[in-house]
């Protein structure tokens, strides 16, 4: 049972439900950076889901604040936009809230339209590449005006609160480290004058909306930056911010150069909560822990233990939002749960495309996507039970269809089940656990080791077929394939087959490969559990302890034959992959081509030259083909026909489950 989640919360006479937060993020939605049909649609619909604050942003406040087509508070026109997003959210029950952003050193020259971002010193980003111009006073100055009169603007178009973005390495952020702050007048040098800008801001935004409007900051609970800020300064950081007027902590993570992973499904469930209840200790005033908050069992367990007032839960209301109304009716096995996955997200942003989500392709798509009860129902057979598969059969059957789901294997989840192998990537077994639960929901008739072929679908008289029959693996033209030591990926992440010897070579570095080698390298490695163990009774130290957890029994090499191995995975992700494989000690090899497979070594061609590579084992991973045969046997049959996932094309999974859920809709 939920015991705290759902107690409302006063904040300065601002009354909210329950203390489910969707924290700012920005949706690529607003190319003008004006507010539009679409996100007024997208907050509107989480704001109906039951969340009990919503902040929207971030908002630019000047020309040099952040990318044109961000959402825009830069001057009075803007309010007009606002009032509209505002009203959307509030009318169902949901307190709003506007962010300002600036972004001071990490704004990109093109998305300013061509001006050099400014910054408290000229410290390139790594994040742009660029130099930023070190500020005057009178740039300081009127970058504090800049911040006041949005705030201005954010009370007048209706908002319930305003908060200042003052984290992810963003210009609050860089006044106050030491590693970006280089200055040597009242702004620079001691902790006191590297806070005066933000404080300044504070108490700018304070007096721009008066003493009884509620204002909140997001803050980096530690930058997790060599020479940077730490969770304790930020603690004191906080409760300065309280003795300005500040009404409410926002603590998330680091930066965007930090090697800390902060968003993707590697990071443990609320890892970073601890950052809150660390800042929680030092202020009397409401604090949101955030980051990887995906669960509302979780969640309530934060609150429960002090750790924090209220949880940010931004992704989690993307893949679900309606999860807050589904916990509150106690629905919990309705719930979609985001699994950081990234791939519509923060992916979408990096490529500057409008946010959406892997499990919920209606996300951002609210005015298009529409799910409609039939008039006339069919019956509708589905035959594949991985992703693609098992949304277009849920979609089917909500509109109200007569769905039957052909799996051969005695378990649904298709290739979702082989993602989830690899440490860190558990999550996706989440996805197909939501998707089983909400199938038995919807009333599917599930018939596992069931392959159904052209035949037994037109005997028993459907009137529509979901072709989701996936992939199979691609078997490359290597001299040595059919050598007793060669095994498939998909084998070895099934567990039908293990790696032998100390040597594994994995021929293939996309996703597949590297998560394959990821799951090889990490055998024999010790388990969070033993590393605790042995670090609290001191027995082990703690460089042998960090040899325990990334140096396990296999040596395991990659060879890849193009420049770069996860090629076919998302910005905001692949780095984190990258970074795990290097802690596991796996050599990767890339523009090397497998040339022959002998009996203990595999023989490679670099630049010209052949090389061996010692090989107990050689796993091929090399990609996949449709396995399409059945919608070849079935589209000239008279039938209602789809094919949808890798049945396809092989592709991502966010690409399966949108095209399985416009399957669904469409039959």
């Amino acid at each position: 049972m939920l015991k705290k989640l759902f107690n409302p919360l006063n904040i300065k006479g601002l009354e909210m439900r329950n203390r489910i937060v969707m924290t700012a993020m920005h949706l690529n939605f607003t190319p003008d950076g004006r507010v539009n049909d679409r996100i007024a649609a997208f907050y509107e619909e989480r704001a109906r889901g039951g969340a009990g604050l919503i902040i929207v942003g971030g908002c630019i406040i000047d020309d040099y604040s952040g990318a044109y087509w961000m959402l825009d508070l830069r001057d009075d026109s803007c309010v007009e936009g606002h009032a509209v997003l505002a009203d959307a959210i509030r009318k169902h029950g949901a307190a709003a809230a506007c962010q300002l952003y600036h972004a001071g050193r990490y704004a990109h020259s093109v998305s300013i339209e061509g001006k050099q971002a400014l910054a408290p010193s000229a410290v390139a980003s790594r994040f742009t590449r660029e130099e930023p111009r070190e500020m005057t006073l009178d740039d300081i100055q009127r970058t504090v005006r800049a911040y006041a009169d949005a705030a201005r603007r954010v009370k007048e178009a209706g908002y319930d609160m305003v908060e200042v973005l003052a984290c992810t390495g963003y210009l609050i952020c860089q006044f106050l480290s030491p590693v970006t702050n280089l200055r040597g007048d009242e702004y620079g040098g001691s902790w006191e004058n590297r806070m005066r800008f933000g404080l300044e801001v504070a108490d700018a935004v304070r007096e721009a909306v008066g003493p009884a409007y509620p204002v909140c900051f997001r803050i980096a609970g530690h930058d997790y930056m060599e020479g940077g800020n730490t969770n304790r300064e930020w603690a004191l950081f906080a409760a300065e911010l309280e003795r300005h007027g500040v009404d409410l902590i926002n603590v998330t993570g680091g930066w965007h150069e930090t090697r800390v992973p902060q968003l993707p499904m590697s990071v443990p469930r609320g890892a970073l909560a601890y950052l809150a209840a660390r800042v929680k200790e030092k202020v009397g005033v409401p604090v949101i822990a955030c980051n990887r908050i995906n669960d509302v069992f979780l969640a309530d367990e934060i609150l429960r233990m002090g750790a924090a007032d209220l949880v940010g839960m931004a992704r989690a209301l993307i893949a679900d939002p309606f999860l807050p109304r589904k916990a509150w009716e106690e629905r919990y096995e309705e719930i979609t749960h985001c699994i950081g996955c990234n791939q519509g997200c923060f992916d979408h942003v990096f490529y500057l495309q409008p946010v959406t989500c892997m499990l919920n392709p209606r996300a951002g798509r609210e005015l298009e996507y529409r799910v409609e009860r039939v008039r006339k129902p069919k019956r509708v057979a589905v035959v594949g039970g991985g992703p693609a598969g098992m949304k277009a059969a849920l979609t089917a059957a909500e509109r109200g269809h007569l769905v039957t789901l052909f799996e051969k294997a005695d378990i649904l989840g298709g290739q979702m089940n082989l993602a989830a192998v690899p440490p860190g990537r558990e999550e996706f077994w989440t996805a197909v656990e939501d998707l089983e639960a909400q199938l038995d929901n919807a009333g599917v008739e599930l018939r596992l080791e069931s392959e159904a072929d052209a035949a037994t679908l037109r005997e028993e008289g459907f009137d529509a077929v979901v072709v989701a029959t996936g992939a199979r693996q691609a078997v490359p033209s290597i001299p040595g394939m059919d050598a007793p030591h060669v095994v498939m990926a998909w084998d070895i992440l099934e567990g039908k087959v293990d790696p032998e010897g100390r040597d594994v070579v994995i021929i293939g570095g996309g996703a597949v490969g590297s998560e394959t080698a990821m799951y090889v390298a990490s055998i024999g490695t010790i388990s969070g559990d033993t590393l605790l163990f042995l670090f609290m009774n001191n027995g082990e130290d703690v460089e042998t302890l960090r040899e325990l957890c990334g140096r396990g029994i296999k040596r395991v090499t990659v060879v890849e034959m193009l420049d770069k191995v996860c090629r076919d995975v998302g910005l905001s992700t692949r780095w984190a992959i990258l970074q795990d494989m290097r802690n596991l000690g796996i050599d990767i090899r890339s523009n090397a081509v497998a040339k022959r497979i002998e009996k203990d070594r595999v023989i490679v061609e670099v630049e010209g030259r052949e090389e061996a590579i010692p090989a107990d084992t050689v796993i091929i991973a090399v990609g996949s083909c449709p396995a399409d045969e059945l919608y070849r046997e079935l589209k000239d049959s008279g039938l209602e026909v789809y094919v949808v996932g890798d049945a396809r094309e092989a592709r991502k999974a966010i690409e399966a489950i949108q095209e399985g859920y416009e399957a669904g809709l469409q039959v």
